[in-house]
């Protein structure tokens, strides 16, 4: 078993991938304990002077599926893996913004998450300050981009083309072959295909 953490934010088509390989591993009895850390891209992208984005009200709707994800994360655990897979699936796959209350709600309500908890909790800006401190603990590892795995104090990014298909069992075995590589070859800095083969 491995413990790692692992960076999102659901407008990245890469995050996207690799968290439903990892939801379909945990779900298929991976024993792997991972940490979900919110990420913002939109805090890299600011204008120079502006105030951090997870302090500025005016770019509360580029992190509200984030700030709602950290609420059912901590408040909703066992709603978790589902509501992060359907979010991600909501922005890549039916092209949802995810930038709306409507929207946002209209994702996890049918999985049966509490969302008037959800609203209370990010209109109470605490996820907010969850985003902001996982985002600088991030940055301590030089983190750039989502996804990025924290594994045992080294950070890698990984950027993978395909998501899931039918088979967990390849889910598990995709998890175990990136985990295998971060802890047996730190070494290896740079691994990368000059072009996509399809």
């Amino acid at each position: 078993m491995s413990a790692f953490s692992l960076s999102y934010d659901y407008r990245c088509p890469f995050a996207k991938n690799i968290h439903l390989h990892v939801v379909e591993a945990l779900r298929a009895g991976a024993a792997h304990e991972v940490t979900f850390v919110p990420w913002s891209l939109s805090q890299g992208h600011r204008p120079d002077g502006a105030p951090d984005v997870w302090e500025d009200p005016a770019r509360d709707g580029d992190l509200l599926a984030l700030a709602a994800s950290v609420s059912v994360r901590d408040l909703q655990p066992e709603r978790f893996l589902d509501a992060h897979a359907a979010l991600f699936r909501a922005r890549h796959e039916r092209g949802l913004r995810l930038v709306t209350p409507e929207e946002v709600d209209a994702v996890l309500a049918p999985l049966g998450v509490d969302v008037a908890s959800v609203v209370d909790d990010v209109d109470s800006r605490r996820p907010h300050k969850v985003i902001g401190a996982a985002h600088q603990e991030f940055e301590g590892y030089q983190a750039f981009g989502v996804p990025t795995f924290v594994l045992e104090g080294e950070a890698t990014f990984v950027r993978y083309m395909d998501p899931p298909g039918d088979d967990p069992a390849a889910s598990v075995e995709l998890l175990d072959t990136l985990l295998g590589l971060m802890e047996r070859r730190a070494s290896l800095n740079e691994f990368k295909h000059t072009t996509v083969p399809y």
